[in-house]
């Protein structure tokens, strides 16, 4: 609790947050600094290579960052005849890094400090070193198999391993990097000499990204869309993020009966699970580029569709259910706040994990792999061309009531974002918990084959009832714990703030 508030995965990046408030910055200074201390200190779900989005309150009004990038303008779908989904690794899923470009115009746009006063933890840590955590190191673990074909991949795994706990990692080559980007404040990154050596390391690897492609890249003021959840609004960034998701899920929970059942009861789970089922119809069906889609996000929270949409709910049977046809008409999450009212909701990822597989010669920097999230489909929305954004996992939030703030929170995790969101408005308005609650409560997730798994907070009693209605209910086991995602969550009080951190990361809140 304080007047001033950071929360995020890893307690490094937290306290450079924490410092950047001390020095006379504001919540999107300490955001910046979070973030940026983060590609150091938590590569596995992020770099300077990521994609990023953000919700902010300046005080005023809400403000939405789009910082995704887009696909090389020479690829096309003909690359991958004959394949039926796009590759996870490699050059042929890595889009325009657009983190870069949000910290660039947060910063000219809301920050107080100098630009180079924003790098300074995370260049110490590139430089000097740091102990990695635990939960990182069983994450960077996994990327000795992964990617050891990956020839430059080998400046994270020293030796040929990956760092174990409390070991203490150095990347001189990142501490370069970052202060070239400082000091240029991103040109260096879209249009000077790190572009040129991304672009040298594409063509040497069979990649299609050109100077024009990083040249071309922007990022995008965009307006938050908004759904009400009982007397509150929630707001997401608008497609190509997969925010709608949350909206529509909530949107058709409010047209069931759910508030009449237990908490956590077989009844109230299985109304979450099969309103999240039909949300991700749509989602999957509908969201993407919105400059390639004639989809007004808007048709897809009529009410009067929705309630539709509800009706499709069986109390006593799982469903599978397919999209609607509307009316016309790895990942690092981390909030702040300061005490003039300023809240930051800033989310940015690699996708999966390192990303790509691909790591500039020289420069420490990991490459996203967000192209992975296009479809190979003919006709779909989301189908990759050249020059567009992919589908993306990664989405901040912000709940607002009577249209002043209420909480800046996400749940990074791939799929699990979207129904976090909504699994946290539950805990804290329908359930009263407080944000460190909220997060050490149990969670549920549909997977994309529309199969359940449950963490083991829930009983054997309700996995029980769940399987009689039909679902197939996955048993937890601890090494899912990452499958569950990590929220991130600052509540606005009377008098301050209330932070709470996911006990499924390294993280922490803190405040003065």
């Amino acid at each position: 609790m304080g007047r001033n508030m950071v929360a995020a995965s890893q307690p490094l990046a937290v306290q450079a947050g924490v410092r950047a408030l001390q020095s006379g910055g504001n919540a999107v200074d300490a955001a910046l600094a979070t973030a940026i201390t983060l590609t150091v200190v938590e590569p596995t779900m992020n770099g300077i290579g990521s994609d990023a989005f953000c919700i902010l309150w300046d005080g005023n009004r809400l403000h939405g960052l789009n910082a995704s990038g887009r696909s090389p303008k020479a690829m096309t779908v003909n690359d991958f005849a004959g394949m039926d989904s796009m590759p996870e690794r490699g050059w042929d899923t890595v889009t325009v890094p657009g983190a870069v470009s949000a910290w660039v115009a947060l910063s000219d746009q809301f920050g107080k400090l100098p630009f180079e006063r924003l790098f300074e933890d995370a260049i110490g840590y590139a430089e000097n070193g740091f102990q990695v955590t635990p939960i990182t190191a069983r994450l960077w673990a996994e990327a000795e198999e992964l990617f050891a074909g990956f020839p430059d991949f080998g400046v994270f795994l020293p030796d040929g391993r990956a760092p174990g706990s409390g070991e203490l990692f150095r990347l001189p080559d990142q501490a370069r990097t970052l202060e070239k980007i400082a000091s240029s404040r991103g040109e260096a990154f879209y249009r000077g000499e790190l572009a040129e050596r991304i672009v040298a390391a594409s063509k040497n690897g069979g990649g299609k990204m050109t100077m024009a492609d990083l040249d071309a890249h922007q990022c995008d003021w965009v307006e938050p869309i908004g759904g009400r959840y009982r007397d509150h609004v929630l707001h997401e960034i608008p497609p190509n993020g997969q925010g709608l998701g949350a909206l529509i899920m909530l949107g058709i929970l409010e047209k069931t009966r759910f508030l009449e059942y237990e908490p956590d009861s077989a009844d109230a789970l299985h109304c979450q699970i099969e309103s999240m089922k039909l949300a991700f119809a749509d989602t999957f069906r509908y969201v993407s580029d919105p400059a390639w889609s004639d989809m007004d996000p808007g048709r897809l929270l009529d009410p009067e569709y929705l309630a539709r949409r509800a009706e499709l709910i069986d109390m006593n049977r799982a469903g599978s259910p397919g999209h609607g046809v509307p009316p016309k008409g790895g990942t690092v999450y981390l909030t702040a706040a300061d005490e003039s009212g300023m809240m930051v909701s800033y989310i940015q990822s690699n996708y999966a994990g390192f990303g790509s597989g691909i790591v500039i010669p020289g420069t420490g920097i990991s490459l996203q792999n967000r192209g992975a999230g296009f479809t190979l489909e003919p006709g779909h929305p989301n189908q990759l061309a050249g020059g567009k954004r992919p589908f993306h996992t990664i989405i901040p939030a912000f709940l607002t009531k009577d249209g002043r703030p209420v909480m800046s929170f996400g749940v990074m995790g791939a799929h699990m974002q979207a129904q976090g969101h909504a699994q946290m408005l539950i805990r804290v308005l329908d359930q009263g918990l407080s944000p460190q609650a909220a997060n050490d409560a149990p969670r549920w997730q549909v997977c994309q084959d529309n199969t359940v798994l449950l963490e083991s907070g829930y009983g054997e009693d309700l996995r029980a009832a769940l399987r009689e209605r039909g679902h197939v209910v996955h048993d937890f086991e601890f090494e899912q714990i990452f499958e569950m995602g990590g929220a991130q969550l600052i509540v606005k009080t009377e008098v301050g703030y209330v932070g709470g951190s996911d006990p499924r990361k390294d993280g922490m809140a803190a405040g003065y």
